[in-house]
């Protein structure tokens, strides 16, 4: 392996982390995977939680499945809101945003990645309604809060379910509150 132990520690708890859930997975199952001692990796990450916080830095631009579309250039506005609701690719395994799977599974709310988690969902938030301003919303406050509920929501129920089909459903509705708050455009 060419990566330094950090990257291999961080790659590992990516993969475990998000396939397995946090506490689910043990540091010494991250060790192994990762090929390092646990000296090292608390040489690098002085506790469990810090390591969450960092693996959730990782999607800091990416929780749920269509969010990297919000950023494209080459679809309009109206366009970028619908891709929000794009499935996940099919060679993915999908477990859900894990951003929302690490705020379930970390009930305490002064676990230090509670504060990545909620910085991330607002946000996220925060982009959706200016991209729905950029649309021509009238109320793109609305429009976006509507729109991150409805893609939140999407996600869950297809981690519930181990089902992608949500957004399918989700994209439909989300046409619809487009639409509508656009004037059918």
């Amino acid at each position: 392996m060419t990566d330094s132990p950090r990257d291999r520690i961080l790659a590992t708890t990516k993969k475990l982390f998000y396939n397995n859930g946090i506490q689910a997975t043990g540091v010494d199952e991250v060790v192994a995977e990762a090929a390092v001692s646990k000296r090292t990796l608390y040489r690098l990450f002085e506790s469990k939680d810090q390591l969450i916080t960092e693996y959730l830095a990782q999607f800091d631009h990416m929780g749920l499945p269509g969010e990297h579309n919000l950023d494209s250039t080459e679809i309009t506005p109206r366009e970028r809101l619908i891709a929000l609701f794009d499935r996940p690719r099919a060679s993915q395994t999908f477990r859900g945003c894990p951003m929302h799977n690490a705020a379930v599974e970390l009930a305490d709310p002064n676990h230090p990645a509670r504060a990545l988690v909620a910085e991330h969902k607002t946000a996220l938030r925060a982009k959706i309604i200016a991209i729905a301003e950029e649309a021509g919303a009238p109320d793109p406050e609305v429009l976006g809060t509507q729109l991150h509920t409805l893609a939140e929501g999407a996600s869950s129920l297809a981690t519930s379910l181990d089902d992608v089909e949500p957004f399918d459903h989700a994209r439909t509705a989300a046409m619809v509150l487009i639409d509508h708050a656009l004037g059918g455009a």
